[in-house]
């Protein structure tokens, strides 16, 4: 399992980077905002991750079913 490295934080930097240009710079709740925006994308992010994974293990059993199967 990858964990993010403090030496590579580009998680950090995406969400600096990205994220801003959807909030608008005068607005009173802008913090607010970036926290929602990022909890969408890290929700996102998590459910597509468990999907892919998903889907890979149903595809091992799939193949792994014809391969042990008895003639």
């Amino acid at each position: 399992m990858r964990e993010q490295s403090v030496g590579r934080p580009k998680l950090s930097i995406f969400f600096f980077a990205f994220l801003p240009q959807f909030v608008a710079a005068d607005a009173p709740d802008r913090l607010a905002r970036m926290l929602a925006l990022s909890s969408v994308f890290m929700l996102v992010t998590f459910v597509l991750t468990w999907m892919r994974r998903c889907f890979a293990g149903a595809f091992v059993a799939l193949g792994l079913k014809p391969a042990i199967a008895e003639r």
